[in-house]
């Protein structure tokens, strides 16, 4: 690999003004095609074939008018006042009148007709329901909702708004992820010594992103595309460019430091060594993030399937664009020669000092790291998985608002409504009333359920529909075991030939995180085995793949340990605004292990492939520790501040589950790069010794040998001089 990739950088730095203007020409391809052409992003999260689907399927097929968004107006009177005074009561109805009229409504509900008052008549709420999915309701007819509710507003009425329709589009581009950005600008100016190198990862990080994200876009024309999956392609997209970058030009300034290195060979050796292990840590994050499609679930898939595209284009950028920039800049990248008197600072010393102290007591430092990796995992062991609910929102949003004002006027559970299905296609019609008649009843009758409004039937008579309202809210553990009991039992309706349901956006969140949860053993095995492949192909060693392994689910653990502390436990809500506690976001694990694996492959590739080459070079393993975390220890520690400020920039973000993804990357490549990756892997490398390098000799000769250290690169290049330096050599 190294051996091609040489030639391969060679060619693009001779070449440099043809595959600058490439990459150009693609991306204002890419753009225009991306910012002209592209679907609607959806805001929901479904699973073909779970119940709570297969319910809204059968709305749809069966009931239309029932199967639309819903935008759930919440009204609310003043302290000492009701919404029955007249003047109240007019300009709600006068309001809903106006809704009625509005395109694509087919339904409105009259608060003080349905009776849907909160006892003391202060709070009530009205539904409004679109022929459309909520996905499609467009924001023009949720703006005419909101101008049809001025007149309750004017009559001093608090108007908030709720329902399946009215999910907050996800947005980047605040002031946190900027801040994000900056400082990792910053890193790379501390690390690379000059604001020009520091400058040059970000600018071809951008380029990639830019083509990944609108490229994802104009995809979205074809395929249901989440904002989530735009936003994970933009978040990991961003955090891999400017690392892969880094390594690359970070080599290649080390090599510089040599002043009879001509900047051509340097380019080229970059990229065969440093661009080896880009490529082969590349694949992994793209196999693992395309690994999401075993997981049998859509959503996740394409949000895997973009990411991967975005990483894809990130390796790309880095064997192609940055050496030929890389040769544009030429001499203007060789670091400065230290004035006269100043003393030359040694490079890597501070990796050589840590790894020095590591390897001076392997053992100790070993035991204590995988205990306290531990104690931050304990918290995962009552990790629950659910989707946010409107009580995630940010408190100044109009769900968090309606949440609360349902909340407090009719019970935690009102939020949790649940929509009760009942396919009665099958049930002769003379038993049809009372089999649901009795359905009813048998739901009244369980603990945790409030109440059970009328049945409403289709046309036909063959689909009804009710309401199952809980105790306890959407979040609650107690709402996800009357969920599973109320499916268990519905004696009556089976036994007549009829089908039971239960749908509705708390029904949802519970069917996607069992889905989830039953997917995720299958994951982790296919991550573990292609971890174990992968590692000895490069490494051609079996203990070193094993002990990687090993620490990465030690990360992983970590991870979601802190992340169901924070999230599901409620602490540090306030510095974070987190709203609220609640279930850790159902496919948050999932994308956490396949996100995290590649990354942490990356930095397990940087670091043992230098260890590699030491030892390939002096047969000496204790010095072969050192001299890798002493040469790679300062770029994979800046890589990894890199990456954890880029993610940490989205803990801020308004939207939940970009919030909780933020934090557990951010959490996840901080533990995984400084305690796995440059304390547990040394520590365990030096009490390894010699046998980490061991292979079987069948496998040995079986495996082919890639080659990601360079080992069989040409001689060097002697330097090329330019007509000035000749002269001044001359004279």
């Amino acid at each position: 690999m190294a051996s091609r990739l040489y030639t391969w950088a060679l060619l693009a730095v001779r070449r440099r003004g043809r595959v600058i203007a490439a990459w150009i020409l693609l991306l204002t391809a890419v753009g225009a095609l991306g910012i002209t052409v592209h679907g609607t992003v959806a805001s929901d999260f479904t699973v073909p074939g779970i119940e709570s689907q297969q319910a809204q399927d059968l709305l749809e097929e069966k009931f239309p008018d029932a199967a639309g968004g819903v935008v759930r107006v919440v009204y609310a009177a003043p302290d000492g006042s009701t919404l029955t005074k007249t003047a109240s009561r007019t300009a709600i109805e006068q309001g809903l009148a106006k809704a009625a009229k509005i395109p694509g409504v087919v339904q409105v509900t009259d608060p003080f007709k349905t009776g849907s008052l909160s006892a003391d008549k202060r709070i009530g709420y009205a539904d409004v329901r679109f022929r459309q999915d909520a996905a499609d309701v467009t924001q023009d007819a949720k703006d005419a909702l909101s101008g049809a509710m001025a007149q309750a507003r004017k009559a001093g009425l608090d108007v908030e708004y709720g329902g399946t329709a009215m999910k907050a589009e996800t947005k980047v581009g605040g002031p946190a992820e900027l801040v994000g950005v900056v400082l990792a600008l910053v890193v790379l100016a501390v690390t690379l010594g000059s604001l020009v190198a520091a400058g040059l990862p970000l600018l071809t990080a951008v380029v990639g992103v830019a083509i990944g994200v609108l490229g994802v876009k104009f995809v979205s024309t074809w395929v249901s595309i989440t904002g989530t999956s735009t936003v994970l392609a933009l978040m990991i997209g961003l955090a891999v460019g400017i690392d892969y970058a880094l390594f690359i030009i970070s080599r290649h300034r080390e090599q510089l430091t040599d002043p009879d290195m001509d900047v051509e060979d340097s380019v080229a050796r970059a990229v065969a060594t440093a661009g080896s292990a880009v490529v082969f840590a590349g694949a992994t994050v793209i196999i693992a993030l395309a690994a999401l499609c075993a997981t049998g679930i859509p959503f996740l898939a394409v949000m895997g399937l973009s990411a991967a595209a975005t990483v894809l284009i990130a390796v790309l950028i880095a064997v192609s664009l940055v050496p030929a920039v890389l040769g544009l800049l030429g001499e203007r990248l060789r670091p400065k020669r230290p004035r006269a008197g100043r003393r030359e600072r040694v490079p890597g010393a501070w990796g050589l000092a840590w790894a020095r102290a590591v390897t001076r007591r392997p053992l100790i430092i070993l035991l204590t790291g995988v205990v306290a990796l531990l104690a931050l995992a304990l918290p995962a062991r009552s990790l629950r998985l659910g989707l946010p609910s409107y009580a995630s929102s940010p408190t100044s949003s109009t769900q968090h608002k309606s949440y609360d004002l349902l909340s407090e006027g009719f019970g935690a559970g009102f939020n949790a409504t649940l929509v009760a299905v009942v396919d009665t296609g099958d049930i002769p019609a003379g038993k049809v009333t009372a089999t649901v008649t009795v359905l009813r009843t048998s739901l009244a009758e369980d603990s945790d359920v409030a109440a059970v409004s009328k049945p409403v039937a289709n046309s036909d008579k063959s689909l009804v529909v009710m309401a199952v309202v809980p105790r306890t809210g959407p979040d609650a553990q107690a709402t996800t075991d009357l969920v599973h009991r109320l499916r268990d039992n519905a004696p009556a309706v089976t036994e007549a030939g009829g089908t039971l349901y239960l749908a509705g956006q708390t029904a949802a969140a519970i069917d996607v995180a069992h889905k989830l949860s039953g997917a995720l053993p299958l994951f982790v095995t296919i991550i573990v085995i292609l971890a174990l492949i992968l590692l000895t192909l490069a490494f051609r060693s079996l203990l070193v793949p094993l002990k990687a392994t090993l620490g990465f689910l030690l990360s992983i653990a970590a991870a979601i340990g802190t992340t169901v502390w924070v999230f599901q436990y409620g602490h540090l809500d306030g510095p974070l605004a987190i709203p609220s506690a609640g279930p850790v976001t159902s496919f948050l694990p999932v994308l956490l292990i396949g996100v995290l694996f590649g990354l942490a492959m990356d930095y397990e590739v940087f670091l043992v492939s230098r260890m590699r080459e030491h030892h390939e070079n002096t047969l000496d393993p204790q010095q072969a520790v050192v001299h890798g975390v002493a040469h790679s220890g300062r770029v994979v520690s800046a890589a990894a501040l890199i990456m954890a400020a880029v993610f940490a920039g989205f803990i801020f973000n308004e939207d939940p589950v970009i919030k909780s993804i933020g934090f557990a990357l951010a959490v996840g490549v901080l533990i995984d790069a400084f305690v796995v990756r440059m304390t547990l892997v040394p520590a365990a490398m030096a009490l390894l010794g010699r046998r980490a390098w061991s292979l079987p000799r069948r496998l040995d000769r079986a495996l082919p040998n890639v080659d990601i250290e360079g080992a069989g690169l040409p001689v060097r290049l002697a330097p090329q001089r330019d007509a000035e330096q000749e002269k001044a050599a001359a004279r």
